[in-house]
């Protein structure tokens, strides 16, 4: 089992590399995690950059101290893979989000897709974003990852349609696709745009677009998956197929 994550803003280590986690993550550190003298723990700034950390002392309910050796860097893994989520109805969205984030997702689009019920608007999409920037965070921390996800501002067809027409390698999940997601053929850098429509399904319109952009429509299997499962299963098979996770 690696050692738990905690999220700092800076690596200002003291004399003898002491660091002091306080705040939330402190307290979460100290009043639930109970972490003791000796114990491992790593303090990552979300964006890559790690410390591999032992703990000398608690103080109080909500203060770790820490000794920090030294800060690393995580190199950003190639090929990058991005997926743009429909929005889901209900609390699906966070669901799609947090397994995403555990397989290894490097960024998210949320997508207010025409045939989506919700849809973000004003204070409650601004809500919405962040919740789903606040699950990846956490999702982040509990599956040990020093770089978590961006989580970027809600898309439009357009603006998923330029992104797409960036990509090295640019698929739409869609049952027209004649191909199969498992055996297309994929780049090793650069970055993989991968589209997930809502529960109603790309519209033809929005596939049009994004086919003129240069995506491809692919199937992933025989079976038809929700929104809110169907980014996290691609997402898989093509982490293990472009040896990411070898």
């Amino acid at each position: 089992m690696t050692a738990p994550v905690f999220v700092v803003d800076h690596f200002d280590a003291g004399a003898g590399g002491r660091y002091v986690l306080d705040g939330p993550e402190g307290r979460h550190a100290v009043s639930v995690k109970r972490l003791r003298p000796g114990e491992d723990v790593t303090l990552t700034d979300g964006a890559g950059r790690w410390a591999d950390c032992v703990v000398l002392d608690a103080e109080g309910k909500d203060r770790l101290v820490v000794r920090m050796d030294g800060v690393s860097e995580e190199p950003a893994p190639e090929p990058r893979i991005t997926v743009v989520q429909a929005l889901p109805k209900g609390d699906r969205g966070e669901l799609a989000v947090e397994t995403m984030t555990e397989v290894g997702v490097d960024a998210i689009v949320p997508w207010s897709a025409a045939r989506c019920i919700t849809q973000w608007k004003g204070d409650r999409g601004a809500k919405a974003l962040a919740k789903w920037r606040a699950t990846a965070r956490e999702a982040g921390k509990q599956s040990r990852r020093v770089r978590f996800p961006e989580v970027a501002d809600a898309a439009t067809g357009k603006q998923v349609a330029a992104l797409l027409a960036k990509a090295d390698f640019a698929a739409v999940l869609h049952e027209s696709g004649t191909q199969p997601l498992a055996v297309a053929e994929l780049p090793t850098e650069g970055e993989i745009v991968l589209v997930v429509g809502p529960e109603g399904g790309v519209s033809p319109e929005e596939l049009t677009l994004f086919e003129e952009a240069g995506a491809r429509a692919y199937r992933l299997g025989p079976t038809v998956l929700r929104t809110s499962t169907a980014g996290t299963a691609a997402a898989a098979l093509l982490l293990g197929r472009t040896g990411r996770w070898s």
